[in-house]
């Protein structure tokens, strides 16, 4: 009986953890003012500060690597010049806020995933909700299937593997 209170306890505690964990989540909002490349921008809050953000569980061609420029314009597209909202938990070794970047209740990073001009970037995945990680997974796999985007050059390389050859 003595273990059994103890396991309960033990399950509690963890629980409550994890509730702080998540209750730890910030949000932002701004507009976005710069994008750097196909995973990065940058938005001016309301006090006029400006926040780097790095999507989350993305990865897109770098700015010299094949579709480094149209990953960079599909994400103009989608969210320069409007009004975004990040929820992040961390910051990057860059300090870049590294976060989930939605637009009228649309999910920017999975977008740029569907769109075919970013990776799912599995190496980050348990960072993501098991929902969200499902949903990347699909979009990127329709992406593949219908060429989109980089998923048009069967050579296509992944920018880590690119970032490691350099």
């Amino acid at each position: 009986m003595l273990c059994s209170e103890i396991q309960k306890s033990a399950i509690i505690a963890a629980l409550l953890i994890a509730l702080a964990i998540v209750a730890r989540a910030e949000t932002i909002s701004g507009k976005v003012v710069a994008i750097t490349d196909g995973d990065t921008i940058t938005i001016l809050d309301a006090n006029k500060q400006q926040h780097k953000i790095r999507l989350a569980g993305i990865d897109a061609p770098e700015r010299g690597q094949a579709f480094g420029q149209a990953a960079k314009r599909k994400l103009s597209e989608l969210v320069f010049n409007r009004q975004v909202t990040v929820e992040f938990t961390k910051r990057d070794r860059w300090k870049r806020i590294v976060g989930l970047v939605s637009l009228d209740g649309r999910d920017i990073n999975e977008a740029m995933i569907r769109a075919g001009f970013a990776w799912f970037f599995k190496r980050y995945e348990r960072e993501l909700d098991a929902g969200r990680r499902q949903s990347y997974a699909r979009a990127e796999a329709v992406a593949r299937e219908g060429k989109r985007g980089l998923w048009n050059d069967p050579g296509a390389v992944a920018p880590w593997d690119y970032r490691r050859r350099s």
